[in-house]
């Protein structure tokens, strides 16, 4: 919970070391790896129109392998600062980098050689302005949900999903300097999946980059404003 008053010049100050990448997956409550992240360049922002926006700088090159797990099941995404640095202690991603995080899902032919730019993307889960007071100016975000977990994002691939090889897109969007046009930092990474199980469903989908635009008014949005909701950015989540 992040009161905006207090805090407000350092999040306009916040320097690289409250960057973030996902990279972990947890297929199960007890199981994690980090084999299946396509892992980024660095740990530095993308922009909301950027060219890799869909799966980050470095993000078509595969992953050393692809992850099965089950439609239906729940699993995890984690996010630290820093390579290797699980320290609990340490936010997942810090500096007042509040906002939002999602997570998108993409069919594909073959997860270890897809683009995400190519990739027709839905949304499975996304958590926004968690809490409110606007008269205290006192905010919690879905980032806070991700630091008291250890980094983690918790979320339930679709039962009805058809069996197959997917991208799955894990992204912050933090709003520390989004009220400015282009301000909004986008922090994402893909793993490689191969989903089994699930039904012939067909959501909609989106296309990286295409579904942000710079004055979407969750991309471009003051956060050290008074609020009391915030629109999430892109589509309508498909829980199956």
């Amino acid at each position: 919970m992040k009161l905006h008053i207090a805090t407000l010049l350092a999040g306009l100050v916040a320097s690289a070391n409250a960057h973030a990448t996902f990279q972990y997956l947890w297929t199960s409550s007890s199981a994690s790896t980090n084999t299946c992240v396509r892992t980024p360049l660095n740990n530095s922002p993308v922009g909301s129109v950027d060219a890799d926006v869909a799966c980050n700088r470095n993000g078509n090159n595969a992953a050393a392998s692809t992850c099965t797990v089950a439609a239906g099941s729940t699993i995890s995404v984690e996010m630290h600062q820093q390579p290797g640095d699980r320290n609990c202690a340490t936010e997942g991603i810090g500096g007042n980098h509040d906002g939002p995080t999602l997570i998108y899902l993409a069919k594909v032919s073959n997860a270890a050689t897809a683009t995400g730019s190519s990739a027709n993307w839905f949304k499975i889960a996304h958590t926004g302005l968690v809490s409110a007071n606007p008269t205290t100016q006192t905010y919690t975000w879905g980032t806070d949900v991700l630091n008291s977990n250890c980094g983690k994002v918790t979320f339930k691939i679709p039962s009805n999903i058809p069996a197959g090889q997917y991208l799955l897109r894990a992204e912050v969007i933090a709003l520390h300097v989004a009220g400015s046009t282009g301000g909004a930092q986008h922090y994402m990474s893909c793993f490689q999946l191969n989903i089994t199980g699930g039904g012939s469903a067909s959501p909609a989908t989106v296309k990286f980059p295409g579904a942000y635009k710079l004055d979407d008014p969750g991309i471009k949005f003051n956060l050290y404003a008074s609020y009391s909701s915030y629109p999430i950015p892109g589509p309508s989540v498909f829980s199956g």
